[in-house]
C-alpha cells in the first residue's frame, strides 16, 4: 500500500504537468479549432528561456517570470506568422503548419543550446514523510506553483471580461462577432495565455526532469490524450484527465516499466477514442 500510495504522489506532480501542457492545447483548440502541435516546443522554449536567466540572475522567481513571457512571446509570434496566415484553411493544414512550427523551434534552440542536457540550480533538499510517502520539498513547491498558475487562468477565463469573450469565441465565432466582440483581439489574448502556460509548465518540468530541445516534444502525445480524455474544449477537463493520466502512467510503472509507460497514454486515448469520443467532460455536438 505504501509504495502504491507513493506512485500516487508521484504521478500527481506528473499529472500537473501533463495537465498544463492539455490545458493550452484544448485552449487553442476550442478558439483556433485546431490541434497545436508546437505546444510541447513552446514548452521547451519556455525551460531554456527560464534556465537562461536563472544562470544570469541566479533567481528561479525572475526565471518563472522569463519562461512564462517567452512562451507568451513564441506563441503570438506563431501566431501573427503562421496562423492567422492559414485562417479559414483545413484543420489539417493547420495541424501540419504546426508541426512545421515545433520543428523550427526544436532546430533553432539545438542550434543554439546543442543536444547536451541542462539542469535547473536548485538546492538539495531531504524528502519529508508523510503517512509513509515520501515528499520532497521541491515536489510540494512544483505544485504549489503549477496550482496557483492555474487558478490565475480560471480566474482569467471565468470571471474576467476577455475570458468571458474567449468563450463566447469558442462557442460560437460569427454571433460573438455580430455581438460587438472582437475575434482577432480574443485570439491574440489566446495565444498569449496558451504560451504562457506552455512557458511555465516547461520551466517547472525542466526544474523537476532536465532541460533538453526533446523534453517538450515527448510530452505531447499525455497532453492530447488528456486534453482529449477531459474533453476538447473544457479547460478544467483537461486538467483533471492530466492528473489521472500522470497518476496511471505512474502506478503502471511497476508493471510495465519506465520506458513503456508512455504507452498508458496511447491506450487511453483509442480506448477514450472508441468508447466516448467527446471526453469526460466535452459535449457531443450535430452537424448538419
Amino acid at each position: 500500500m505504501t509504495d502504491l500510495l507513493q506512485h500516487v504522489a508521484n504521478g500527481v506532480v506528473q499529472g500537473l504537468f501533463i495537465g498544463m501542457a492539455a490545458l493550452a492545447i484544448t485552449l487553442v483548440f476550442g478558439i483556433a479549432r485546431f490541434p497545436n502541435a508546437a505546444t510541447g516546443d513552446m514548452m521547451t522554449f519556455g525551460a531554456y528561456a527560464g534556465l537562461v536567466a536563472q544562470q544570469a540572475a541566479n533567481s528561479l522567481v525572475l526565471a518563472g517570470a522569463v519562461a512564462i513571457l517567452a512562451g507568451a512571446v513564441v506563441a503570438l509570434a506563431s501566431h501573427w506568422l503562421v496562423f492567422r496566415r492559414l485562417a479559414g484553411r483545413s484543420v489539417v493544414s493547420l495541424l501540419v503548419a504546426s508541426i512545421g512550427v515545433a520543428f523550427m523551434i526544436r532546430a533553432v534552440l539545438g542550434v543554439v543550446f546543442g543536444q547536451a542536457q541542462a539542469v535547473f540550480q536548485v538546492p538539495l533538499t531531504r524528502a519529508q514523510l508523510y503517512w509513509g510517502v515520501r515528499v520532497t520539498p521541491l515536489n510540494l513547491q512544483i505544485s504549489q506553483v503549477v496550482v496557483a498558475a492555474l487558478l490565475v487562468v480560471f480566474a482569467v477565463l471565468y470571471f474576467t471580461p476577455i475570458g468571458r469573450q474567449m468563450r463566447a469565441v469558442a462557442d460560437d465565432r460569427d454571433l460573438a462577432r455580430v455581438s460587438g466582440i472582437r475575434p482577432e483581439r480574443v485570439m491574440v489574448a489566446l495565444w498569449l495565455m496558451a504560451g504562457a502556460v506552455a512557458g511555465l509548465a516547461g520551466m517547472m518540468l525542466g526544474i523537476k526532469t532536465v532541460v533538453a530541445p526533446e523534453v517538450g516534444w515527448e510530452m505531447l502525445l499525455p497532453a492530447f490524450t488528456a486534453a482529449i480524455l477531459g474533453g476538447i474544449g473544457s479547460a478544467p477537463g483537461a486538467v483533471l484527465a492530466g492528473l489521472l493520466l500522470g497518476v496511471a502512467q505512474e502506478v503502471s510503472t511497476p508493471f510495465v516499466g519506465f520506458s513503456y509507460k508512455i504507452a498508458i497514454a496511447f491506450l487511453v486515448m483509442l480506448g477514450v477514442l472508441l468508447v466516448r469520443p467527446s471526453g469526460l467532460f466535452g459535449r457531443s455536438e450535430s452537424v448538419r
